[in-house]
């Protein structure tokens, strides 16, 4: 009684990857270069907002902490301000 030859789980693995690159879609060079610049330009946009925000933030908590009344009015128009215009998004969402 011959007994079935037992596959290597190695082999396997190789073989399924081979055919499984072999259906992924490969951009072109261009469309490459073109991709990694917009994620360049966004990831450089999103650092300097965030830093422009952090400084803000910290300018103004800092202003407030000295208890000096321009920071803490500034902080509170731009609050309410921030919210007026999240009621006014969501009211438009609904």
């Amino acid at each position: 009684m011959a007994r079935a030859k037992k596959e290597n789980a190695v082999v396997r693995y190789l073989r399924e990857t081979r055919a499984e690159l072999a259906k992924v879609y490969w951009p072109s060079r261009e469309e490459t270069i073109r991709l990694t610049q917009i994620v360049l330009g966004v990831t450089v946009s999103m650092g300097l907002f965030l830093w422009l925000a952090d400084l803000l933030f910290s300018l103004w908590l800092g202003g407030i902490l000295e208890q000096k009344m321009g920071w803490i009015i500034g902080a509170v128009v731009i609050l309410l301000g921030a919210t007026v215009a999240a009621v006014i998004v969501s009211r438009r969402e609904a």
